[in-house]
């Protein structure tokens, strides 16, 4: 194994780095790379059950920051396209129904598959950031409490293997 992956496994270990690692692996997770940050985040539970709150909020900030790094990504194609086309609308009209719903369609950003590119779809629709920053959040945030209780519960000694 090269070096520079060495010292990289060896930062992101979760005992030595915890929380940090848990924002990166956040933050990758909700970009379109397909990374999933649940396990992160139960194993550091495992390892430092007092971390719950602290854990669930650095998630939550991580994957919420990453979302807004795909709204960006949208914008920033969207912008790319119109200039292109010399400013004309590029919405498709399959995205049209999404527009009825507006940034509250972010609070869906927590669904697998589906969830990371709408947070691109909000940016390319040019929806207000703030709100879908917001609504990102939450849903986000609900999602790692259900599913880390569920975890918690279902392996409350320890990992099955």
């Amino acid at each position: 194994m090269p070096d520079w992956l060495t010292s990289l496994l060896h930062w992101l270990a979760m005992p030595e780095a915890g929380l940090g690692t848990l924002f990166v692996v956040s933050f990758i997770s909700a970009t379109l790379l397909p990374v999933g940050s649940e396990a992160a985040l139960f194993g550091l539970l495992k390892l430092n059950p007092d971390l719950f709150w602290p854990a669930i909020a650095v998630a939550t900030v991580g994957n919420t920051a990453g979302g807004a790094f795909s709204w960006f990504m949208g914008l920033g194609a969207h912008r790319m396209v119109d200039k292109a086309r010399h400013g004309q609308t590029t919405e498709l009209r399959a995205l049209a129904w999404l527009q009825r719903f507006g940034p509250k369609a972010c609070l869906l950003s927590w669904l697998p598959i589906i969830g990371d590119p709408l947070c691109a779809v909000a940016g390319w629709l040019k929806f207000p950031f703030w709100p879908c920053v917001a609504y990102m959040a939450v849903g986000k945030l609900l999602r790692y409490i259900v599913l880390t209780i569920a975890l918690l519960q279902v392996f409350p000694g320890g990992l099955p293997f």
